[in-house]
């Protein structure tokens, strides 16, 4: 597979803010919710669902990709690791902000 272009436009730092939740399955997700605007707006980058992105956190910076939710909307996954460095459960409201990265 070709690695991804990132156009021009959107080679910016996107920010979020939200609550962390967690998602009711087997093996739950931690997370915060993406912006409907932000998953509009990235929706043709998208391979199967998923943006390769690198998030900042605090003093964390890390790869990941946005999640599908499964209802049109995307989600970040917040790992126990990262958790844990920056001090924060579920519940709490944070901000972070996000880049895409190529693939």
């Amino acid at each position: 597979m070709k690695s991804q272009t990132i156009p021009k436009a959107f080679k910016k730092s996107f920010p979020v803010s939200g609550e962390i939740k967690v998602f009711q399955i087997e093996n739950p997700w931690v997370y915060v919710r993406v912006p409907k605007k932000y998953t509009q707006m990235l929706k043709p980058l998208a391979d199967r669902g998923l943006v390769s992105i690198a998030v900042t956190f605090g003093k964390s910076i890390w790869d990941t990709s946005l999640m599908p939710m499964g209802d049109g909307t995307q989600f970040i996954p917040l790992s126990a690791k990262i958790r844990k460095a920056e001090g924060v459960q579920v519940g709490d409201h944070i901000k972070l902000s996000f880049s895409l990265r190529k693939r």
